[in-house]
């Protein structure tokens, strides 16, 4: 069932958002705005503001002054707000879930799984006292060397519409804890997210000035790729962005960790646990309407796994989109993923259209533009077939038959993304290699959805990853901050070498 078209809301009968500068919420200098849409309904949430190069002149001023006295505070005093956001998004769990569903589309589960995700992202960075440690050695009879972290300055942080609480806070929490002033440009899709942190972390204390929020599209992303008073970017977003925002933030000497797109190859043979997999395989696929970076895409079905195949299709068929599936971002977005589905028709074969899988009890949100798709299954896919090679962003499965695990690791290493690859077998040999010969940064078996928890990094290879270290893990210690040697020698040592 295809949701309608949109008609124009009058956006100017609707808030209008605020930035978040110096602790307060800042008008942008602009008359341009967009209207934040509820994907479910269509119906107009907010207007938000497309910001120009004076209110982000204005942020990293406000940041800049702060982060002074803010990074002169020992880190275990830093931290006490982390402990503070904590309990605070924990208290406010419900609340912050019906914002990310209202303006993502999420399902309620969705959204509270993307907070708990998120406040395990906030638990890490309270522990920095007892993680972020320097070195120290006595080098020589009296010469002692040793090693601190010292913050950047002012960093930012630019992130995509589909985990618009958590994503922000793979990245604030490291940030600031580290003595970082942190200026977040949310996707203009979803700013309210952003505007819920802003306020959690007032509550908290954090001083005003270290977390700042402008909103706005290119012009925002392109100011702080460029800004000579930002030292760091983190991005999430999509491969061909996140291309242009490594290059145009390394060309100004920042610090640029940005990730990209994805193309997710799961692969199942003959030994897999038929449930188990068709369980965990389906829920990679639909899990957030297949609008994120770590989805089940493509699945390489190795010799006779009709049996599974047939299984996960039957899984699939059972769900609705508008009860089991949240919705489509945007109409471009649904037009895009459905085109995929009906071209798929001509030379593949298309088991399952998501367009027949939405539930009745959405019609209405329908009529007033919601955007709804259930899932879809497009098999016997050639590996060159533009379904098996594009990312599609959606609650799509592209099926893939072959005759031996080596011929789907060739598969999957020919593609040019390396987020995320995954087998399913009941066998240790067969795991051990897949996991060592599989292009990818992060690798799972019988786990569809490899994503690391803290302390390891969020992070792909190839085209899914631009820049140097890591926004997350342990490996954000050093993205954020830079390491200064110091060595000290107070007495004359009893004997003399070249340091002396």
């Amino acid at each position: 069932m295809a949701p309608s078209a949109t008609a124009t809301a009058d956006i100017t009968q609707v808030a209008t958002l605020n930035n978040w500068i110096a602790g307060n919420a800042t008008a942008a200098t602009t008359s341009d705005f967009l209207p934040v849409i509820e994907p479910a309904t269509g119906r107009t949430l907010a207007r938000v503001p497309l910001s120009n190069a004076e209110d982000l002149d204005r942020a990293v001023a406000a940041a800049a002054l702060a982060q002074r006295d803010w990074a002169a505070q020992p880190l275990k005093d830093r931290v006490q707000v982390l402990y503070r956001l904590k309990h605070l998004a924990e208290r406010d769990l419900d609340r912050l879930a019906d914002v990310i569903t209202k303006e993502n589309g999420k399902t309620m589960d969705e959204s509270r799984a993307s907070v708990l995700r998120a406040i395990e992202c906030i638990e890490f960075a309270a522990s920095l006292p007892q993680v972020a440690l320097g070195r120290v050695l006595e080098v020589s009879p009296g010469v002692e060397c040793k090693t601190t972290r010292t913050p950047l300055g002012v960093v930012a942080g630019i992130t995509p519409f589909n985990f618009p609480f958590m994503v922000p806070l793979w990245m604030v929490p490291m940030a600031i804890g580290l003595g970082n002033a942190f200026v977040l440009k949310p996707s203009e899709q979803t700013p309210l997210s952003a505007l819920e942190l802003a306020r959690l972390f007032a509550e908290a204390g954090l001083p005003a000035g270290i977390f700042s929020v402008v909103h706005g599209a290119q012009a925002i992303v392109e100011g702080i790729c460029d800004h000579p008073g930002i030292a760091a970017v983190g991005f999430v977003g999509s491969t061909k962005v996140a291309r242009i925002v490594s290059r145009r933030a390394a060309a100004t000497d920042k610090r640029v960790r940005a990730l990209g797109g994805a193309k997710n190859h799961l692969v199942v043979v003959p030994d897999a646990d038929p449930e188990m997999t068709a369980t965990n395989v389906v829920a990679s696929v639909t899990g957030c309407a297949g609008q994120r970076c770590m989805a089940a895409s493509v699945l390489l079905a190795v010799g006779d796994v009709d049996p599974i195949v047939d299984r996960i299709v039957e899984k699939m068929s059972q769900l609705r989109a508008g009860r089991d599936l949240g919705a489509i971002i945007s109409q471009p977005a649904y037009e895009r993923i459905t085109g995929y589905v009906e071209r798929s028709k001509t030379d593949a074969q298309l088991r399952l259209d998501g367009r027949e899988l939405v539930d009745d009890d959405v019609a209405d949100q329908i009529a007033g533009g919601g955007r709804y798709l259930g899932p879809c299954v497009i098999d016997q896919a050639s590996p060159d077939h533009e379904a098996s090679c594009d990312e599609i962003f959606g609650p799509t499965l592209t099926i893939i038959r072959c005759s031996t695990l080596d011929e789907a690791i060739a598969i999957e290493n020919a593609n040019p993304y390396g987020n995320a690859a995954a087998i399913y077998t009941s066998t240790g040999g067969a795991a051990q290699h897949f996991t060592d010969k599989a292009q990818a940064g992060m690798v799972g078996v019988n786990v569809g959805v490899p994503v690391p928890r803290e302390p390891f990094a969020f992070g792909g290879w190839n085209e899914s990853n631009f820049g140097e270290g890591d926004i997350t893990g342990h490996g954000a210690i050093d993205f954020w901050t830079r390491e200064k040697k110091v060595t000290t020698k107070w007495t004359a040592a009893a004997a003399t070498n070249w340091m002396s």
